[in-house]
């Protein structure tokens, strides 16, 4: 089946739209991918929205984020028109579209998570079933919610030897673990690139540190990031899962803008590497997917803390860009048979469990 997976995700730099060909299962066949940035003044509409959502006790109605939520189904039914254009397919062709939307607040210590975009209306745009809302059943189960990648990374890493870890490096990051026997451990390490965005964005008048190359010149201050991984959070045993907002740059304010760059990236590394400790066996190698893979300050810090091997999925003939997209399209298609995209070992929910409300068109 044609499936199209869609992901704005806590980077917040724009809409990932892939299409793939998958029975959602041992099948899968990557086939287009088309990346489309979301303009300055929408990123910073869209964290607005989620600083609020934060700030909320449970999901409910707040005219910013009505707005935003408006905004950004629109931009994705574009981002769905260019997918399309450029694959030479059409909407009849396609069987699915697997809508994540985007994620505005993640609490499941309070039983809630919140991914806004409107399922309904993009089903009605293309006349194509849509599979949104792809996390709350988990977290209403008393799962985490977080990650979901792992049931698509297992498909993908069929072939790799064991035990083998996927580590996504977005806003957040999070790792995927598949052990010698095949168990399937997953969990949030911690940020990736979110609070390195931040900073640069705040001082150093830049998207992104493009490369890493900022904090390349600075010095960690391994002081400031002891006391930024005392956090009991890096304690709790996986699953566990948390949200771009759990974490601030105060913990860096007052360094020059290398050393607070240079910090922040070392507190990543650092996190992975505790979260590493909590897996039953220790990866030799760990293939980084998501943007922060291009970051090669962060790749080598990486590869200093953890003691592993840190190779880019794109070497195993994986799109590190596509990957998360590809993979909402995959369950999308799992949710259509009935199959499971969340387990025990994954995100704590208490049985294998397929997730997601099926909108059609």
């Amino acid at each position: 089946m044609l499936a199209i997976g869609l992901m704005s995700g806590t980077s917040r730099d724009g809409i990932d739209a892939a299409l793939i060909d998958t029975d959602g299962e041992g099948q899968v066949q990557a086939v287009e991918f088309h990346a489309m940035a979301y303009d300055e003044g929408f990123r910073l509409r869209l964290a607005e929205a989620c600083q609020r959502a934060m700030a909320m006790e449970k999901p409910d109605f707040e005219p910013l984020i009505a707005s935003v939520e408006a905004e950004l189904t629109e931009l994705h039914v574009q981002a769905v028109a260019d997918l399309l254009g450029r694959s030479g397919h059409i909407a009849e062709d396609i069987g699915v579209i697997g809508f994540h939307g985007h994620t505005v607040a993640h609490r499941p210590d309070r039983g809630w998570t919140w991914q806004i975009g409107d399922g309904g209306s993009l089903a009605g745009a293309f006349g194509i079933a849509v599979v949104a809302d792809l996390r709350s059943a988990d977290v209403a189960a008393g799962g985490q919610g977080a990650p979901l990648m792992p049931v698509y990374h297992r498909a993908l890493a069929q072939g790799l030897e064991k035990p083998a870890a996927v580590l996504n490096l977005g806003g957040v990051a999070n790792i995927t673990f598949i052990g010698s026997d095949g168990t399937l451990i997953a969990f949030d390490t911690g940020m990736a690139s979110g609070l390195i965005d931040n900073w640069m964005q705040t001082h150093g008048q830049a998207a992104y540190d493009a490369g890493g190359a900022c904090a390349a010149r600075g010095e960690v201050d391994e002081a400031r990031l002891a006391a930024m991984m005392a956090d009991p959070w890096f304690d709790l045993p996986p699953p566990k899962s948390i949200d771009r907002e759990a974490f601030s740059i105060e913990a860096v304010r007052g360094l020059s803008l290398e050393d607070g760059a240079a910090t922040l990236t070392a507190f990543t590394a650092a996190a992975v590497a505790r979260g590493l400790d909590q897996l039953p066996e220790r990866p030799t190698r760990i293939y980084a997917a998501g943007g922060g893979r291009h970051n090669d300050t962060l790749m080598a810090m990486l590869a200093q803390r953890t003691g592993a091997e840190m190779l880019s999925v794109d070497g195993l003939g994986w799109d590190g860009d596509a990957l998360e997209a590809q993979g909402f399209a995959y369950m999308a298609v799992r949710h259509l048979k009935g199959l499971p995209i969340s387990f025990p070992g994954t995100t704590g929910v208490p049985a294998p469990m397929t997730g997601g409300v099926l909108f059609r068109a």
